[in-house]
């Protein structure tokens, strides 16, 4: 049994005539009669469950709205996306090219979930953020504010991903973990437990960090005045695009400059020396 019908009314955009829909039984928060979204097929959006778009929401191309998801306010699903059991994309959200949102999950604000990306579990992605690429966010993770989650990167649990904050690659950011501010996590670097990646921190390579004092971000203070960042799991150093060991970042900075290779050299020697005081 059909649960909508178009009511007559077009918009054409990009070359795709959107036709609104109006329902024609009662279900779930929808009366009958009641005015819905857009859509451009009856394939947009199952006539089962209690899948609905409202407002001024749009979906078309070969998107699919179905189960009992709901797509809201001004959000646009296209692509070959779908939005399935009890998801909901409300606000000025996007969700496109092959991206699945399902579950309980909740995109909204002006998010974007694109590419291959997945967005499950009770997971929410929200503000200016972006999931892109085969990333996925599950479980209870929330990626917000102007970060970006790509790649083949996972956040996962009760992780958090928020601020101007980074995870892409292979990275993984799962248990507790919150990795915020203007902090990158990429390559197949893992932060899990409880650890917090802040500030201007870097964590690449094949670092781990499960608490805060995995990791140490220092400020170049003698030329370039910037971030840079030691992981203690693999002893490594991520300085701008230099990613490598304290005697390959030394050797570099003296071909620099004799004074930036004795400011990096005393760093490297301080930071062995606490970690052979550190249990």
């Amino acid at each position: 049994m059909k649960k909508y019908e178009f009511t007559g009314e077009t918009k054409t955009w990009c070359g795709h005539v959107l036709r609104q829909i109006r329902a024609v039984v009662t279900f779930a928060d929808v009366d009958k009669g009641d005015i819905g979204g857009w859509i451009e097929t009856e394939g947009n959006l199952s006539h089962d469950g209690n899948a609905w778009v409202y407002g001024d929401a749009w979906v078309y191309d070969n998107a699919r709205v179905c189960g009992n998801a709901e797509v809201r306010d001004n959000a646009r699903v296209c692509g070959n996306a779908e939005v399935c059991g009890n998801a909901e994309v409300c606000g000025d959200a996007r969700v496109c090219g092959d991206a699945r949102v399902c579950g309980n999950a909740w995109v909204c604000g002006n998010a974007w979930v694109c590419g291959d990306a997945e967005v499950c579990g009770n997971a929410r992605v929200c503000g200016d953020a972006e999931v892109c690429g085969d990333a996925e966010v599950c479980g209870n993770a929330r990626v917000c504010g102007n970060a970006e989650v790509c790649g083949d990167a996972e956040v996962c649990g009760n992780a958090w991903v928020c601020g101007n904050a980074w995870v892409c690659g292979n990275a993984e950011v799962r248990g507790n973990a919150r990795v915020c501010d203007n902090a990158w996590v990429c390559g197949n670097a893992e932060v899990r437990d409880n650890a917090r990646v802040c500030g201007n921190a870097e964590v690449c390579g094949d670092a781990e960090v499960s608490s805060d004092s995995d990791y140490v971000v220092f400020k170049n203070c003698w030329s370039s005045y910037r971030w840079f960042t030691y992981t203690r799991s693999n002893k490594m150093w991520k300085v701008g695009c230099f990613h490598g060991t304290g005697k390959e970042l030394v050797a570099k900075a003296y071909r620099d400059s004799k004074r930036s290779g004795k400011c990096y050299e005393a760093i490297v020697k301080a930071m062995e020396a606490i970690e052979e005081a550190m249990p």
